[in-house]
């Protein structure tokens, strides 16, 4: 299994320490490039040159930011013609079926509940390599 590249946007040190175990946790061979604000995410995929989706396999993107949202995050994600075919996985504490669905519509790719539990990052990565064939572990 090769390394994957995995973006976290997540302002909380509790759930980046939790994100963290759970993917060691998961022994899932992966580089994790963290975030702490959604504009220091989007200032990193306007500034990454050639930047493709072979680079990143996934990410990870919380809802309740400093400075840009998730869901601005996401729209600037997905103006991209590039970056728009990563999938993105929406992090909250919210159980709103509403929030799911306004995350859904604007093309995330899936939604977890945190806290994040390996279950849920498991059948998500499954989901994606049928999904994705040839794209994650490639």
């Amino acid at each position: 299994m090769e390394t994957i590249h995995i973006i976290l946007v997540e302002d909380n040190e509790g759930d980046i320490l939790l994100t963290t175990e759970v993917l060691d946790d998961m022994k899932l061979p992966a580089k994790l490039s963290i975030f702490q604000d959604g504009k220091e995410a989007i200032d990193f995929f306007d500034a990454a040159p050639g930047i493709t989706i072979e680079h990143i396999d996934f990410i990870l993107l919380d809802i309740n930011l400093p400075k840009k949202n998730g869901h601005e995050v996401l729209a600037h994600i997905n103006k991209n013609p590039i970056l728009r075919h990563i999938p993105v996985i929406m992090l909250t504490t919210s159980s709103s079926a509403k929030e799911k669905a306004l995350c859904l519509a604007n093309n995330a790719y899936g939604y977890i509940i945190k806290p994040v539990i390996a279950s849920d990052i498991w059948a998500l990565i499954n989901s994606l390599k049928i999904n994705y064939p040839g794209y994650l572990f490639s």
